[in-house]
């Protein structure tokens, strides 16, 4: 952590007290003038620092910057978050995630960016990615499955998405396939997962996420292909991004630890569960090509199991999914 971050965690520690710059010298393991020098810094970053003689510094307001010892600091998980790294901006969180696995960091390592600069959905599409406001984050995970599995892993993370916003405020967030999570049929957050591996074993699993919690309808593009939303729009009310955080890795821990003891059935169940378009006649777009029928759940692997207008059932390996009006 460097030393502006340390002297924020500190501040946070003890909301609305002073903190001499004697024991920030002496935590930080700097000179009173390189205290004072981050301390500028973070003031010229939109933080309100108070400064008194004899009494140190306090923190008064300023933007919400993402700390890993800010969500470290509660969270009890087993495996995901134990190791942990913030970022002011990345390209994105998921070629952090990729240059840290190959240098070999453990199983649970979580990248989180406050801004990225070339953040990327499915098919290569871009993904706003302003600071200040979203999540975004990538999960490293070294599972011992066969290769054909990991693609379920992208359900268990979006599944994990859907349960944490509708715990934590209250919003009907459903999932649509392959790596999406809607709220009142517009999307709040999407998954981008990624494989390292050879014919028979995985070097490693990258499980993206981006949720949209504070940004305001101005800060998405006008130019958006399907419509968005964030908490913020459908609450009114900005949310606190460490605790979304917190809680979303926590959920994604222990779905982690059942699904390599229990596999993808319990995963598969409550995916289905939270499905907008289960029993939903839909058309998928292929490009090239065209298919209708009535969504009626997920293969073993992950396909979507489309059942035809004929009764025979298809299996969809990729492809936009739209419903169709009623008949």
């Amino acid at each position: 952590m460097t030393s502006r971050n340390q002297i924020l965690s500190l501040f946070r520690r003890n909301p609305g007290a002073f903190v001499s710059g004697q024991e920030l010298s002496q935590t930080l393991n700097i000179s009173r003038a390189a205290v004072w020098k981050q301390v500028e810094l973070l003031r010229e970053l939109g933080f309100e620092i108070e400064a008194q003689r004899s009494r140190g510094y306090r923190l008064l307001g300023g933007p919400e910057l993402l700390l890993a010892a800010d969500i470290q600091a509660d969270l009890k998980t087993e495996r995901i978050g134990r190791g942990l790294e913030c970022l002011e901006v990345a390209d994105s969180t998921n070629a952090q995630a990729r240059q840290v696995a190959e240098a070999g960091a453990a199983d649970g390592t979580v990248i989180i960016a406050d801004r990225q600069s070339a953040g990327r959905g499915r098919l290569g599409r871009r993904w706003e990615s302003p600071s200040g406001v979203n999540l975004y984050c990538s999960i490293l995970l070294r599972p011992q499955i066969p290769v054909q599995q990991a693609p379920q892993l992208t359900f268990l993370s979006a599944v994990a998405v859907a349960e944490t916003l509708s715990e934590l405020y209250q919003l009907p967030a459903r999932v649509k396939w392959p790596n999406d999570v809607l709220v009142g049929g517009a999307k709040i957050a999407g998954l981008l997962n990624e494989m390292n591996a050879e014919t028979e074993q995985i070097h490693f699993v990258i499980l993206g996420i981006g949720v949209n919690l504070n940004m305001t309808a101005e800060q998405f593009p006008a130019e958006i292909l399907y419509p968005a939303t964030s908490v913020l729009l459908e609450t009114g009310q900005a949310c606190d991004r460490v605790a979304f955080i917190r809680a979303l890795l926590t959920r994604l821990d222990s779905y982690y630890s059942e699904f390599i003891t229990d596999g993808f059935v319990p995963v598969r169940r409550r995916w289905e569960r939270l499905c907008e378009l289960l029993n939903t006649r839909v058309q998928v777009d292929q490009n090239p090509g065209v298919l209708q029928g009535t969504v009626v759940g997920l293969d073993q692997d992950g396909a979507l199991r489309l059942q035809l207008d004929n009764g025979n059932i298809e299996r969809v390996l990729a492809g936009d999914v739209r419903p169709l009006p009623s008949r």
